[in-house]
């Protein structure tokens, strides 16, 4: 009964099934954002989200009767089981918060289409080399940070009055977004020179650090699509070899038959001679 349901749990149909209800409820949850629709079909749409949630749970529910204990050695089964627990919790139909969290039923899609989820499995493995990225990243702002707000505190203390703001600031000038008209050619107007602390920190932060977190991701997934073409290239190569054993198999047998129906024909015409 178990094999039966673990096999009907892992067919595509039942796969591309759950898919289907996991955006038709991200298009529910996005509806009951609009007041005018939940105020003419409020009693449809609600009615519809719980009718997915009942699916979710049941399929959970059949997940832990076909695997048993093993369902949580899976961190996707556990993925799964939070964002579906999410949504039972007690107080998730009055309190704002929980009831926002719902639309994490959509990260769903992850764990059920396989290629996201060799995306995600191949940023995943990229976090330990990003974490000394990040780290290295977090000792340059600091450091600028520092300077910042020594360089240019007294002068402009809405932007780099504290470390924190300066942080900010220096974010916001990493990340290009009105840097140079709205902070650091306001802030040459003062301090002619300030050229001279902004344009390294930009080369360092932006075009080394930034492009070396984005190097980091693509090598990741790139080992992910070379870990996926050689288990499909084993797997041909398996099924081929079965395909050869199977041909050998016959051929053997029929060498087998035509030597035995040869011996028993011998057979017969020497006794029909020795007659």
């Amino acid at each position: 009964m178990t094999d039966r349901l673990a096999r009907l749990l892992e067919q595509p149909s039942t796969r591309n099934f759950i898919m289907g209800v996991i955006l038709f409820n991200a298009v529910l949850l996005g509806m009951e954002t609009s007041d005018r629709l939940m105020g003419r079909f409020g009693w449809l749409i609600l009615a519809l989200d719980k009718l997915c949630l009942a699916i979710f749970v049941a399929e959970i529910a059949a997940k832990l009767v076909a695997y048993r204990l093993s369902f949580f050695r899976s961190g996707w089964n556990n993925f799964d089981f939070l964002i579906v627990g999410i949504s039972l919790v007690p107080g998730a139909q009055t309190l704002s918060v929980l009831r926002a969290l719902r639309i994490l039923r959509l990260l769903r899609v992850i764990s059920v289409a396989p290629r996201l989820r060799r995306v995600v499995e191949g940023f995943i493995t990229a976090l330990p080399g990003m974490g000394s990225v990040f780290l290295l990243m977090g000792m340059i702002f600091y450091i600028g940070a520092v300077m910042a707000t020594k360089l240019f505190g007294d002068a402009f203390p809405e932007w780099f009055g504290t470390l924190g703001l300066s942080a900010y600031s220096l974010f916001q000038v990493m990340t290009l977004e009105s840097w140079s008209m709205g902070i650091v050619r306001p802030v040459m107007e003062v301090y002619p020179y300030a050229w001279a602390f902004f344009v390294p920190f930009i080369m360092v932060t932006t075009f080394a650090v930034v492009n070396l977190l984005v190097g980091l991701i693509v090598n990741s997934m790139q080992d992910a699509h070379h870990e996926e073409d050689v288990q499909r290239t084993d797997a041909y190569r398996d099924e081929v070899l079965a395909r050869l054993s199977a041909i050998e198999a016959r051929l053997v047998a029929r060498d087998e038959r035509s030597e035995t129906l040869s011996r028993d024909e011998t057979a017969r015409r020497i006794a029909y001679d020795r007659r």
